[in-house]
């Protein structure tokens, strides 16, 4: 039976697949879940996608709970509906740290492994974070953002404060934007979860001319920038506006495509899910001294404290590529 901790180095080799579907472990004993919020989002769907995927493979369960809406109560809730299932282990996204680290630190002491994926809570006793990083995503549509507006002009930016994965993308943008004054962040907008506020507040700004005039739109949530992107393409094409999406949905890309949206991040949910499933697997057969220990600190560690998954730029000049990838695998 491989161990654990040679697991992880095989994993980063991307070999792992092949090492556990060697091990003749297969049993539909095992149950694992992914717990988030907005799960109706195409972000969300493609996650859902990766469980499916690697619990065929491995013959495990694996699902997807949480509500369909933006609620961090009903995520909550919904993550002790899953403890009390006992499953065999959690991925969970954070979208309220108050809200969740207790639960999470209550899970894992009952034990229940416990990871985060894509919103972190690093100051809970989870085993470590699979996902983004999201200060580095940032940075990159900072960037993306300054070339755009040439190093002048003001911005707009759509997010929801508090939850950890858009804070730390703000993080990475305002890190670019400190060295260019000439960029002046006008507005910060909580959208509260609902990309129709995000739509409201745009024709607003769209009204708006002279020095109060918005050059552009930076949308740190995935379902804002194709709410951004319709009310900024009904205006004349001489009044056009920078605007930086996140993710890779269809219609996001198609508007990359048509030069409405400048550019987007892509990650990978898919990824996040299916490697998630993979590494509680290797930690429910080959177990942790312990599920309450802080092994971030330890250098001897047997886990890791972060999974990268990956980020890109997507503009027009690859934006081809991601829309063929998207089709590719939504006709398998």
């Amino acid at each position: 039976m491989p161990s654990f901790r040679r697991l992880f180095p095989i994993l980063i080799a991307s070999t792992l697949i092949a090492s556990l579907a060697s091990c003749g472990r297969r049993t539909s004993e095992q149950h694992y879940y992914l717990v988030a919020n907005n799960t109706h989002l195409a972000y969300w769907q493609s996650a859902a996608a990766g469980l499916k995927k690697i619990a065929s493979e491995s013959g495990v369960q694996a699902e997807m709970r949480g509500p369909a809406n933006f609620d961090p109560q009903a995520e909550a809730q919904a993550f002790r509906d899953v403890v009390a299932l006992r499953p065999t282990g959690i991925m969970v996204s954070v979208t309220s740290p108050a809200l969740m680290i207790p639960e999470i630190n209550d899970a894992l002491a009952v034990g229940i492994p416990v990871i985060t994926v894509d919103s972190d809570a690093p100051h809970s006793r989870r085993l470590f974070f699979i996902g983004t990083n999201n200060r580095a995503a940032g940075r990159l549509g900072g960037q993306a953002l300054v070339d755009a507006l040439h190093g002048k002009g003001n911005v707009v930016i759509f997010t929801i404060p508090g939850q950890p994965n858009l804070d730390q993308r703000l993080e990475g943008y305002s890190d670019i934007l400190a060295a260019h004054p000439d960029i002046h962040v006008i507005a910060i907008d909580d959208i509260h979860g609902d990309p129709s506020i995000a739509s409201d507040k745009t024709r607003q700004y769209m009204a708006q001319t002279g020095k109060k005039r918005v050059d552009a739109f930076v949308c740190l949530e995935a379902s804002a920038g194709e709410q951004v992107g319709a009310v900024v393409s009904k205006a004349d094409s001489k009044d056009r506006r920078v605007i930086l999406a996140m993710d890779v949905d269809k219609p996001t890309l198609d508007l990359v495509k048509s030069g409405v949206i400048t550019a987007t991040i892509s990650q990978k949910p898919f990824t996040m899910a299916y490697i998630g499933v993979q590494v509680l697997e290797a930690i429910h057969h080959d177990p942790l001294p312990s599920l309450t220990r802080n092994y971030e600190p330890d250098p001897f560690a047997p886990v890791p404290a972060f999974i990268d998954t990956g980020s890109a730029l997507v503009n027009a000049h690859n934006v081809d590529l991601y829309l063929h990838n998207l089709q590719m695998n939504s006709t398998r």
